[in-house]
């Protein structure tokens, strides 16, 4: 089924109802665990390098079986409600505190956000979801819908490695020495590539399913590419 025809209802199954709720919660957490520093496998990472990389896997999922046009709408569904969230926390964070709750030192360090931190996130998160997104949907494209795990990885290795260099010049430029910007640049950026590559037969998985199950299997040969469309 084209894309065309699979937009002409303007429905939503609850299949794909479902990914898109996974792909919010998965953003949503990875902010609020993102302050937290941690040492895997002696590489520095941030707690949301364990599962915001699932983020980058539902889009695939998406971009794969919906098309680029339904994926679009999603990643900005995901910055829109990251936003919401973003402003709720910093207005928690900055309402005056009950005189007996003496846990404002606590709130502040693990869910507050310096504004260059969360400049970083969203412009990382816009970039690197519509790059992995275009990049796979014209793969798939090309390679007339095969080879999906070389789909997967190589738009992850363009994705992922927007996202990680924009978050991380533009959080810590100038604040980290750079040979410890660029050293956890690359380690994270390895880890991200890795974490899609050991994902793949999971992909294939919900991939294959969820095309059996909603009957479509959108190509996109004649789609705007800009993020900022909006078509049906």
């Amino acid at each position: 089924m084209t894309a065309a025809a699979q937009n002409q209802t303007g429905r939503h199954s609850t299949l794909f109802v479902v990914v898109v709720a996974l792909f919010v919660t998965n953003l949503l957490i990875s902010n609020v665990i993102a302050n937290k520093a941690i040492e895997l496998f002696g590489y520095p990472l941030q707690a949301a390098d364990l599962i915001f990389p699932i983020s980058y896997i539902l889009g695939d999922v998406l971009t794969e079986v919906y098309g680029f046009r339904r994926a679009r709408r999603v990643i900005w569904i995901g910055f829109g409600c990251s936003l919401f969230a973003m402003a709720a926390i910093q207005l928690g964070l900055y309402l005056p505190a009950h005189p007996e709750w003496t846990d404002q030192a606590a709130y502040a360090a693990i869910l507050g956000n310096h504004p260059r931190i969360l400049l970083a996130s969203f412009a990382a998160y816009l970039v690197g979801e519509f790059v992995n997104s275009v990049v796979l949907a014209k793969m798939k494209v090309w390679m007339d819908g095969r080879y999906l795990w070389m789909r997967t990885i190589g738009s992850t290795v363009l994705g992922q490695g927007c996202d990680t260099v924009i978050f991380l010049t533009i959080a810590f430029y100038g604040i980290w020495p750079n040979e410890l910007l660029f050293a956890v640049m690359f380690s994270q950026w390895i880890f991200k590539i890795s974490y899609e590559a050991l994902a793949t037969p999971f992909t294939y998985l919900i991939v294959n399913r969820l095309k059996r199950a909603e009957g479509i299997d959108v190509y996109d040969r004649d789609t705007n590419f800009s993020p900022f469309a909006w078509e049906k």
